[in-house]
């Protein structure tokens, strides 16, 4: 819901406030405000300029070892870490620019592996084999990189001590990602791994990291920056890629992948989380479609009939915009009292 100053003169001229509450009110919570993060264009810039540093100093690093060789690599890179988590930290603190100093710390984070990498090509130390090019550790699996996986997750952590900055979860989540790839070998006891077992690995990363996200909700009180957003994200992304990847040859299977993303929609209402409806919307209409095309497609109306299909999508969008609180209050119903409890505590 987005309230104006005009909300609030409406207010007062409704006589449910007086005019000086309706200022004083107005006051307070634009102060309030300004301590959040808010996505405006300045913000997008930000985040657009420290996408490009990321890629511009990854790629610097890699040319200058030529020239420099992995000792200068590692020094100038620590010496950028310092330099981008000390100008984010004075931003954050003294000039209250919470964007950009998160920004300019995330860059700090994501530099991590890169002075990793460069410190084991230094002193010669491959706990698991050389790795090859750093050009390829956004690309491809391999064991030898769980060191560089470990430093960005420690330096995150070590980060989000520092600054409470939502956004530093991400690096941290994408590196557990990779760390569970790259751990399948020792899970599965063998070197090479099938297609089917990284599918499976995705799927159950993406199941734990969705318990650590909703842990963290629990643990989160209402007010403060949403730090389960990107384990939500990150979590769905694994889970869900991996349970439509793995497919399913027989028609049960394929409506319990559909009664699957039937969860992710409830889940969307009693957790507040619209990326489950995201997620859970685009795995029922995916299912919904196959169906009607093996239905109707040797039809003449088949075109029709998908059309009736996503109007009968929207008017269900619209019905649960309308009654979304009696909804999600029928679902609540449905639970037991300890986890109905439990998802009312913050709400």
């Amino acid at each position: 819901m987005k309230v104006s100053k005009e909300d609030f003169q409406w207010a007062a001229s409704q006589e449910l406030i007086n005019p000086e509450q309706a200022e004083a009110l107005w006051e307070a919570l634009s102060e309030r405000s300004k301590s959040r993060s808010q996505f405006g264009m300045a913000n997008a810039a930000y985040s657009f300029g420290a996408a490009i540093v990321i890629c511009a100093m990854g790629w610097f690093m890699l040319l200058a070892e030529e020239a420099f060789g992995s000792r200068g690599v590692c020094l100038t890179t620590s010496f950028y870490i310092l330099c981008f988590f000390l100008a984010g930290t004075i931003l954050w603190y003294k000039k209250n620019l919470k964007v950009l100093g998160g920004l300019l710390v995330t860059i700090a984070v994501c530099l991590a592996p890169l002075a990793t990498y460069s410190l084991q090509r230094w002193v010669g130390i491959w706990p698991l084999g050389n790795p090859d090019n750093y050009q390829d550790y956004y690309i491809w699996v391999k064991g030898s990189r769980f060191l560089l996986e470990l430093a960005t997750i420690l330096a995150g952590a070590v980060a989000l001590k520092a600054i409470p900055f939502p956004f530093l979860s991400a690096p941290i989540t994408f590196s557990l990602w990779y760390m569970s790839m790259d751990l399948t070998p020792l899970l599965f006891g063998q070197i090479a791994f099938t297609w089917e077992q990284q599918l499976l690995v995705g799927l159950w990363f993406g199941l734990a990291c969705l318990v650590v996200a909703y842990w963290v909700d629990l643990h989160t009180k209402r007010g403060q920056e949403d730090y389960a957003f990107w384990l939500y994200l990150f979590g769905l992304l694994s889970f869900w890629i991996a349970l439509s990847l793995m497919g399913g040859d027989s028609d049960l299977q394929r409506f319990l992948y559909c009664l699957i993303n039937g969860g992710l929609i409830v889940l969307s209402a009693l957790l507040k989380r619209r990326v489950f409806l995201l997620f859970g919307g685009m795995g029922v209409l995916g299912y919904l479609s196959n169906l009607a095309y093996q239905i109707f497609q040797d039809a003449v109306f088949s075109p029709l009939t998908l059309t009736v299909v996503g109007i009968a999508i929207i008017s269900l969008g619209l019905l649960s915009q309308c009654r979304r609180p009696k909804i999600e209050r029928f679902l609540l119903r449905l639970l037991p009292q300890r986890l109905r409890q439990i998802l009312l505590k913050d709400n």
